[in-house]
Order: structure tokens, then sequence, then C-alpha cells
């Protein structure tokens, strides 16, 4: 146990600061370190923890149901893309004017997307209508 006086004065010969560790022990214990950096090296290490974090972000394809094979591959090879950055893929089939009265069509391309995309990725919202347009969900495995 060293008396506050002479732990401070030799903290100042020494060019570093007297940290409270334990403010509750009896006595306080404190710990003689340079306070300044070691503030910024853990404002680097929360800054580098949240560049390693790894964030999903949605990406969106717009489809029609009446789409050619060749069109339709190229939207599945973007979905492909999408899942290996490890995002997940919004498929939005649009009706317009009397397609709305066939649904079964968009739900056809959406289950033909789903079937290709199988081993790739899971299904996080079934194809559903909303409003004009027929959405599904997936995300990478």
């Amino acid at each position: 146990m060293v008396p506050l006086e002479k732990a401070l004065s030799e903290a100042r010969e020494r060019g570093k600061d007297l940290v409270e560790v334990a403010p509750n022990a009896k006595p306080p214990v404190v710990k003689m370190m340079d306070y300044g950096k070691y503030k910024y090296e853990q404002q680097k290490a929360r800054q580098k923890a949240r560049q390693a974090q790894d964030t999903m972000k949605l990406k969106q394809l717009r489809l029609k149901p009446q789409i050619a094979e060749h069109d339709l591959d190229f939207k599945i090879n973007d979905a492909r893309r999408f899942l290996e950055n490890n995002n997940k893929v919004k498929f939005q089939v649009f009706f317009r004017g009397r397609q709305i009265t066939k649904p079964e069509l968009g739900r056809e391309v959406l289950e033909q997307i789903r079937d290709e995309l199988a081993g790739e990725c899971k299904v996080t919202k079934q194809p559903k209508m909303e409003g004009h347009t027929m959405i599904m969900i997936v995300e990478p495995t």
C-alpha cells in the first residue's frame, strides 16, 4: 500500500496517469498508465470490431410474370451473386393490367427461381401477393 502523494509524484515522474481500477475496494486500487493512449486503443478496437461486423443488406430484383427464359437466367445469376456476398434477395413480380387475374403465373416464376437456387439459399418469406406485386424473400444458407 503506497500513500496517494507518493503514487502521484511517481506517476508524474514517469509521465503516466493514475487510473482507479477498483474504487469500491478497501483501500481503492489504482493503476499507473497512459490514459490517453488507453482511450485511443479502445476507440481503435471498437472501430475495427464495427468494420468486421458483417451486415446483411436486402437486394431487390424486379420481374414480370411473362419473363423470357434467358432474362430469368440473368436474374437468377444476379441473385446468386448477391447471395454469395451474404445479402438477402427480394424478388418482386409486378402484375400490370389484366395480368393481375392470373397470379399463378407469377407464383410459377418464383417457384422456378426457388428450385434453381435450392442449395444456395432458404426462403424466409414465401411468395405472397401484396397489391399488384407478388413478393418472395430469400437469404443465404
